[in-house]
């Protein structure tokens, strides 16, 4: 009887911490689904990649779940798993770049206002970064981290990483110095 009683209560629990585990997980989708999906895009400029690369990234966290302990660490946790699962895919599959024309790589998109005309050519600016000097800012700028954050993220040490992205912002506003003015090129 006493055994009985036993895994009436176990099941309980089992049922109990699932169902707790699953309110934890749904609330961290839905908080940062959105971020999490403008980081990816940023990364991979695709949405079908994008939404894979978060579809993922959600998977591996339910299964670490239980490691995340503090609840304000959340994003940052993700991101970071959202960065591993975007590293395993390179990782997965070798490009061979000999094959392809530069010219067919570069963006067939041409963009149609001013202001996406200013994005596409910041996008290229910050894509040109070294990687040291990207990440951070990326971070900073598109994930909305605080230096310290991205000190942990990047595991690095916070002054470096603010040294990192003061360096990016000023190699961003030389590229813009020393971009020539095309006022009325892109104007019917």
């Amino acid at each position: 009887m006493l055994e009985k009683f036993r895994n009436k209560n176990s099941t309980a629990k089992v049922s109990s911490g699932m169902s707790t585990k699953q309110v934890r997980y749904e609330a961290l989708v839905k908080a940062l689904h959105a971020d999490l999906y403008r980081y990816a895009y940023w990364l991979t400029h695709d949405k079908q990649v994008s939404e894979d690369l978060v579809q993922e990234t959600f998977l591996r966290a339910w299964r670490a779940l239980d490691s995340l302990k503090d609840e304000k660490a959340a994003k940052s946790w993700l991101i970071t798993i959202l960065r591993r699962e975007n590293a395993r895919r390179f990782e997965r599959k070798r490009f061979d770049m000999g094959e392809y024309e530069e010219s067919s790589i570069t963006d067939s998109v041409s963009p149609s206002s001013e202001q996406e005309i200013e994005n596409h050519w910041l996008r290229e600016k910050i894509a040109q970064l070294p990687e040291e000097y990207r990440e951070p800012l990326v971070l900073q700028v598109i994930g909305g981290f605080s230096g310290e954050e991205i000190a942990k993220m990047l595991d690095l040490n916070k002054n470096t990483v603010m040294t990192r992205l003061f360096r990016a912002r000023n190699q961003l506003k030389d590229a813009l110095d020393n971009e020539p003015l095309k006022r009325g090129t892109y104007n019917g």
